[in-house]
């Protein structure tokens, strides 16, 4: 009755409670797993309707309907496990690929960090100042030190 209410835990609770007063009563081992089944313990389902079974062999629900519905849906599960676990095992396993070694001495690397240092050495003699004037013109004038080409400094705003 707890089972078709959707009331799950207390039928599992019942159905224990039974099989503690007669744990030679196969029905009662049934309706545990049955009940274990509706919360989703599969295994401990499965564990039910086999001690069903020991009690009575003969009883084909429990073989045809119960305990080989219980098998699929652990099959089921452990298929559904295997393919959650092998993305995540896939992404662990390029995680700890190693990191190729690079030679941070060759000449091609070296080359190119003397580029880059020459670059921004280049960049760095040489400023750009935007020049906005009270009127809103914009001019861009390019500094070199200690030679300012900005004109009267009462009409312009200075902005970098």
């Amino acid at each position: 009755v707890l089972m078709s209410l959707h009331e799950m835990f207390p039928a599992v609770h019942a159905a224990e409670m039974a099989v503690q007063r007669n744990p030679r009563s196969w029905d009662a081992w049934q309706t545990l797993g049955r009940a274990q089944l509706g919360l989703g313990e599969i295994a401990l389902a499965i564990r039910s309707f086999q001690v069903s079974l020991h009690i009575f062999p003969m009883n084909p629900e429990v073989w045809k309907e119960d305990l080989s519905w219980a098998r699929k849906l652990h099959a089921q599960q452990k298929a559904t496990k295997t393919e959650a676990v092998q993305p995540l095992a896939k992404e662990k396993e390029l995680a700890q690929e190693s990191i190729p070694d690079y030679d941070f001495e060759s000449d091609e690397i070296v080359a190119v960090c003397a580029a880059i240092a020459e670059k921004e050495k280049a960049l760095s003699a040489a400023k750009t100042v935007v020049i906005v004037s009270a009127s809103g013109t914009v001019e861009t004038v390019t500094e070199k030190e200690n030679c300012p080409t900005t004109p009267d400094e009462t009409l312009f705003i200075r902005a970098r």
